[in-house]
């Protein structure tokens, strides 16, 4: 008696379960950026070069060479390129970011580009963004440069590693990756990128009593300015006007701290994340206040935070799985690199 072999059934659109979401590709250093790919796509379609068109992509620009006979040619990204790429990100990343309002950042450096980009004739096949920095540290000058959003179309993704190697190209630069997904961590990894330990706590915002007068929290501008000084006065300036960079000034008696964070996203709920803590101590001490504070006036929920930021681990807070995080340096520990001067306190999360 013969077997007939019973045929593979495929789920595709038309069968697939409803409620189960298609997993999107992202290819970009911030996460939340997406573009309109599966990874059943890539997995069955090459990821680059004239002809890679995934099924029924075949009248999607994105994904075909503007002109085959071209050369693609790898440029840095200058003052008069910001409108160009920031349009690109804008059409084939996500339209829901200010992209032109976020980047270049707003403090001042003498930065040799904005990052590099990929140009097919008139048209930008792809782009990686660049945040630099000079920084005083332990008496010394120096220069950073934080990779941002890396988003190359289809079409050119062969090329995405070029990109890659005229940023790293640039001599006397710590270069940071802070928000990198899984294929660029195994990508800047071949390129001697060292991991950052972001071991990272979650806070729940609850509304504490609070005791009169004790622990004054503001965020005016004025009361930041004159409370603080020096060197805390001055990351102040730098970043008052970063897009995504949000500013508290803690103070008990004497005593100050400077609190920089953004508001991000956390499956679906509203939560602060820190970036910045000058006084780890009494960050400790008002973290009730603070908590408080973030969820009465700010209606946010939580409060994510590195322990390489605020140092110990709070009462009732849950640990949080580390994300990724990379830099490459000759002169740096991993110590000496922080989340300031970056993509994170620019471009803020998605509305």
């Amino acid at each position: 008696m013969s077997v007939q072999a019973r045929p593979r059934l495929r789920r595709n659109a038309a069968t697939r379960a409803p409620g189960r979401r298609r997993h999107l590709l992202y290819h970009g250093c911030l996460h939340g950026t997406r573009i309109d790919a599966t990874r059943a796509d890539l997995r069955s379609w090459p990821l680059c070069g004239p002809g890679a068109y995934p099924t029924g992509a075949m009248n999607d620009d994105r994904w075909r060479r503007e002109d085959p006979a071209m050369a693609i040619e790898l440029t840095p990204i200058t003052d008069v390129d910001i409108a160009d790429v920031a349009d690109f990100l804008r059409t084939n990343l996500d339209s829901q970011i200010p992209w032109a309002r976020s980047w270049p950042p707003p403090w001042k450096v003498e930065a040799p580009n904005h990052g590099f980009m990929l140009r097919d004739g008139q048209r930008v096949g792809g782009a990686l963004l660049a945040f630099y920095s000079d920084r005083l540290i332990e008496g010394r000058v120096e220069r950073f440069c934080n990779m941002g959003t890396w988003c190359v179309l289809p079409a050119y993704r062969s090329h995405s590693i070029r990109l890659l190697r005229a940023m790293l190209a640039q001599e006397g630069y710590t270069v940071t990756c802070l928000s990198p997904i899984e294929r660029v961590v195994a990508i800047t990894a071949k390129f001697k990128f060292r991991p950052l330990d972001t071991s990272a706590v979650l806070i729940p915002n609850l509304p504490w009593p609070s005791l009169p007068g004790r622990t004054r929290i503001s965020a005016d501008p004025d009361v930041i300015s004159s409370t603080l000084t020096g060197a805390q006065l001055e990351l102040y300036n730098d970043h008052a006007q970063a897009l995504a960079a949000r500013h508290l000034v803690l103070i008990r008696g004497e005593r100050s701290c400077y609190v920089m964070y953004r508001e991000t996203p956390l499956k679906g709920i509203a939560c602060a994340e820190i970036l910045h803590v000058s006084n780890p101590e009494l960050f400790r001490l008002a973290i009730n206040s603070l908590t408080r504070h973030l969820l009465l006036r700010h209606r946010l929920l939580a409060t994510r935070a590195e322990l390489r930021t605020i140092v110990q681990r709070p009462l009732f807070s849950v640990r949080r799985n580390p994300r990724p995080k990379q830099y490459r340096s000759a002169s740096l520990d991993p110590s000496q690199i922080d989340d300031l001067y970056s993509e994170f306190v620019c471009v803020p999360d998605r509305n």
